[in-house]
C-alpha cells in the first residue's frame, strides 16, 4: 500500500511540474517570438519556437502520467515523440541560423529578450532537477528525456543570453545567429537518443530500490 500512495504521490508532483512547464513555456514563447519578430533576432525566435516545442513535450508527458494505465508502451510512444520534437526544433533553428548569417541580417538589440533568457537560466535547472527526482522515482524514460529537455531550455538560455548581450554591447550582430547554431548540435543529439529510445538507468536503479 506504502509502495502504491508513494507512486500516486509522484504521479501528481509530475503532473503539476508538466503543468507548469506548459504555463511558462506557452507565456515564454509568445514573449520571444513576439521580441525576436520585432528584433529580427533568429537566436530569439528559435527560442520562442523551441518555448513551444517543449509545452507539445509538456502536453505529451500529461498524457503520460494522465493515462498510468497505458503502461510502458504509452511510455515508449511519449519517449519518441518528445525525440520528434527535439529533431524539429534542430532543423528549424540551424535553417534560420545560417540563412540570417549568410545573409548579413543585423538584428536589433532586445532588452526584452535579455530579461527573458535570464529569467530562464534561473528557472529550467530547478524545473529540470524537479523532473528528474520525479522520472527516477516512476521509472518513466519519457519523464527523464523530458528532463533533459529542460536542462537544454536552460543551456539554450544561456547560448541566446550571450548572443543579444554580445549584439547589444558590442554591436556584433553575427552573435546572434551564431548562437542559433551553437543550440543545433545539442537538441539534435538529445532527439536521437530520445528516438532510439535509450535506457535511463538511474531510473531503472531507483525504481528497483522501492517505487514500483
Amino acid at each position: 500500500m506504502a509502495r502504491d500512495s508513494d507512486r500516486n504521490r509522484l504521479l501528481r508532483q509530475g503532473r503539476r511540474l508538466e503543468y507548469f512547464t506548459l504555463g511558462w513555456n506557452l507565456v515564454e514563447a509568445l514573449v520571444a517570438i513576439g521580441s525576436g519578430v520585432v528584433a529580427g533576432s533568429t537566436a530569439l525566435v528559435g527560442f520562442g519556437v523551441d518555448s513551444l516545442i517543449e509545452s507539445t513535450s509538456g502536453a505529451v508527458l500529461l498524457w503520460r502520467l494522465l493515462g498510468e494505465e497505458g503502461g510502458e508502451g504509452r511510455d515508449e510512444r511519449a519517449l519518441r515523440l518528445v525525440g520528434f520534437s527535439f529533431l524539429l526544433l534542430a532543423a528549424w533553428v540551424g535553417w534560420e541560423g545560417a540563412s540570417t548569417l549568410l545573409g548579413r541580417e543585423a538584428p536589433d538589440e532586445s532588452l526584452v529578450g535579455i530579461v527573458l533568457a535570464s529569467l530562464s537560466l534561473l528557472v529550467m535547472p530547478v524545473l529540470a532537477r524537479a523532473k528528474r527526482r520525479v522520472a527516477a522515482g516512476l521509472g518513466s524514460r519519457a519523464l527523464e528525456a523530458d528532463s533533459h529537455q529542460t536542462y537544454l531550455c536552460a543551456y539554450l538560455s544561456a547560448l541566446l543570453l550571450i548572443g543579444l548581450g554580445l549584439n547589444a554591447l558590442l554591436g556584433w550582430w553575427w552573435a546572434d545567429p551564431v548562437a542559433a547554431l551553437a543550440m543545433v548540435p545539442i537538441i539534435g543529439r538529445e532527439g536521437f537518443q530520445a528516438l532510439r529510445g535509450e535506457e535511463c538507468t538511474d531510473c531503472r536503479l531507483d525504481l528497483s530500490d522501492g517505487v514500483s
